[in-house]
């Protein structure tokens, strides 16, 4: 580190109150030395709770600390982006407004980006330390980490070749610059659960040949509610995420298939569908059942968006992704 480098903790929420006292104390209370000059931002997007009461409460005790923003635009990305407007900092680190952040979270997040050899870096995200999975769930991998807001790559640092998620990221501001913002058709608002908004952001990163970095030891904690341990959840997520992944890509006019679905996805969905109904052990079934639900979300949102464009082309625009 050359020199002070001021840092923005960009906080944005909607109606969790009850849980946002105690991220916001586990954020002010981060072990930083003395040089760095920082701030925590709260945007408040557009919640019904009292959400600007807990923040308020929490600036009295910590006038220098704590700033906040009303945005009334709902949807996580509209959040994030106005963050990133009204931040003063030159490295801009996320996390999500239900989480508790280690007390070296930040230092050990923001550490090589200081000298612009890094774009930025993703830490890991674990569940609260009571997690214990059902029966039904498989205990790690690839279908549990995107519901319950997981992400462990293990305890080896260096150059991170896929996007951080969300709730536990940091950047550069200069990387808003080159790479622009986060896209506000991804990204859950108000209660849906449509996502990719920041896996979308770290793929137009890597993309544009910046380096990221990943740092096992910047700690942030996710609590796994109830309602997230319902096999209900998880297929409602999945289902949101294949339309997610169709949304991100757009209409593709060549697509070897019928309605703008693809005979591949077809294909995919009937496997999907016999290997859950032949499976035994319960979460090898559960999984493929999440596969079938995966595979019917990117079929409805290539139904919707074939029809958008056949909609405009009767209207006499030109054919253009949505």
């Amino acid at each position: 580190m050359t020199g002070p480098t001021t840092i923005s903790v960009l906080v944005c929420t909607y109606n969790r109150a009850q849980n946002l006292t105690e991220t916001l104390k586990s954020v002010i209370a981060q072990s930083l030395p003395d040089s760095y000059t920082w701030e925590t931002l709260v945007v408040d997007n557009n919640s019904s709770d009292q959400t600007r009461q807990v923040v308020e409460e929490l600036r009295k005790q910590f006038p220098d600390r704590i700033r906040y923003v009303f945005e009334q635009k709902q949807g996580i990305s509209n959040a994030r982006n106005t963050a990133i407007r009204e931040s003063r900092g030159e490295i801009l680190a996320f996390i999500d407004d239900d989480e508790t952040a280690d007390s070296n979270w930040l230092r050990n997040l923001t550490e090589h980006l200081h000298n612009g050899e890094w774009a930025g870096a993703g830490g890991r995200v674990l569940p609260s330390s009571d997690f214990v999975p059902p029966a039904w769930l498989p205990s790690e991998g690839f279908f549990v980490s995107g519901p319950l807001a997981s992400f462990n790559l293990g305890e080896e640092d260096g150059q991170l070749n896929q996007p951080p998620f969300g709730a536990n990221m940091a950047f550069r501001r200069e990387v808003f610059d080159k790479c622009g913002f986060f896209r506000t058709d991804l990204g859950r608002s108000g209660n849906n659960l449509i996502s990719n908004e920041d896996t979308e952001f770290g793929r137009r990163v890597l993309a544009g040949g910046l380096r990221l970095r990943y740092e096992p030891s910047a700690l942030t904690y996710h609590p796994v509610e109830a309602c997230r341990l319902k096999r209900s959840y998880f297929l409602h997520w999945w289902f949101n995420k294949g339309k997610s992944d169709v949304r991100e890509l757009g209409y593709q006019s060549n697509v070897n298939g019928l309605f703008g679905v693809s005979f591949r996805l077809v294909a995919g969905l009937v496997w999907g569908i016999g290997q859950w109904m032949v499976s035994i052990e319960p979460s090898v079934r559960f999984s493929y059942k999440i596969e079938v639900w995966n595979c019917v979300g990117q079929a409805v949102e290539s139904l919707r968006q074939w029809a958008n464009v056949k909609q405009k082309g009767r209207n006499g625009k030109p054919s253009a992704k949505p």
